[in-house]
């Protein structure tokens, strides 16, 4: 018997960097996020002989972050030796939130394989200590992530207010630095830290009112502002943290023109060189006609608002 879970990488609008001290893989600050619909990781698990064993595209990887992540489960529940078969339909490791959507499809999927019943609460708090991220892709739409549980919940489902993100990849390649390192470096390194947690902090109540009222232009204000004070943020970290590129730089000018123009339009990085452009969708086929022109660019994903993770087969 196997089963297998599916799950959609989140992209943060008020942006999380940085962790608490201690145990449990607690965010230093609350955050706000969209699910994304075409972006997926499909994961299968199944009992297996011995030990666990996991797989990346059918290929054998020793992956310390699952393996970790199973032996913290273990402690918890009743699990027995598994076997892992994951796959994006996009990179990994390169700034488009695969371990979020990871971690989330194998917590789905091995709540419903050793049959433990968890509630979707439960299962974001455990997807969270895989991944800090993870635990607003167990929800679909738009996803808060706040203490003190630091369990997501559901703000709006997809269709009560529909977005359109235009991914744009500027690279394949896997990022030098993970994001855990990295936040760990700007934890111990940046003195504008502390000032980040607090910003932050506000920053997410102020994201909540503005999503309960469908204010598209304010959102887009505050969203590119939280995501260049998280790079500033990196920016600062020592040794500094710099995951553009050129092309990212070109699609947040071009996205910035579509905006002063009047399209309905904002960007959004996350660590990685890889833009988000979140429109409206009437205006998603000028945006993503414009920015697959840009040199440099090398794919262009159009996404909607997607559900939580979920079982696919059993």
């Amino acid at each position: 018997m196997s089963t297998t879970a599916q799950a959609h990488p989140n992209i943060a609008l008020v942006k999380y960097w940085g962790k608490q001290d201690g145990t449990g893989n607690l965010p230093a600050t609350p955050s706000l996020s969209i699910t994304l619909d075409t972006l997926q990781t499909t994961t299968t698990v199944e009992a297996a002989q011995g030990s666990d064993r996991v797989y990346f595209d059918d290929k054998a990887a020793d992956d310390p972050k699952i393996l970790a992540f199973l032996a913290e489960l273990r402690r918890l529940y009743d699990i027995p030796p598994l076997t892992v078969r994951t796959q994006n339909n996009f990179p990994a490791g390169a700034g488009l939130a695969s371990s979020a959507s990871g971690f989330a499809a194998l917590t789905t999927a091995i709540d419903a394989e050793c049959e433990l019943g968890l509630s979707r609460g439960t299962l974001s708090a455990l997807a969270r200590m895989g991944s800090g991220s993870a635990a607003r892709s167990i929800f679909g739409g738009f996803v808060a992530l706040e203490g003190p549980a630091w369990e997501a919940r559901q703000v709006l489902a997809p269709t009560e207010w529909p977005l359109t993100t235009i991914v744009v990849i500027t690279s394949s390649e896997q990022k030098r630095i993970p994001s855990t390192t990295g936040m760990t470096l700007s934890k111990q390194t940046s003195p504008y830290f502390p000032a980040w947690v607090t910003s932050t902090r506000a920053d997410f109540d102020l994201g909540l009112l503005l999503v309960a009222r469908r204010d598209f232009d304010a959102l887009a204000e505050l969203a590119e502002q939280s995501c260049l004070t998280m790079h500033a943020l990196m920016l600062s970290t020592r040794p500094p943290l710099l995951y553009w590129n050129t092309a990212t730089m070109a699609c947040i000018e071009a996205i910035r023109e579509m905006g002063q123009a009047g399209l309905s339009v904002f960007f959004t990085i996350d660590a990685g060189p890889q833009v988000k452009a979140v429109c409206l969708p009437q205006a998603a086929e000028e945006v993503r006609s414009t920015l697959q022109q840009i040199s440099g660019v090398e794919q262009v994903l159009t996404a909607g608002l997607g559900n939580g993770a979920s079982i696919c087969l059993s």
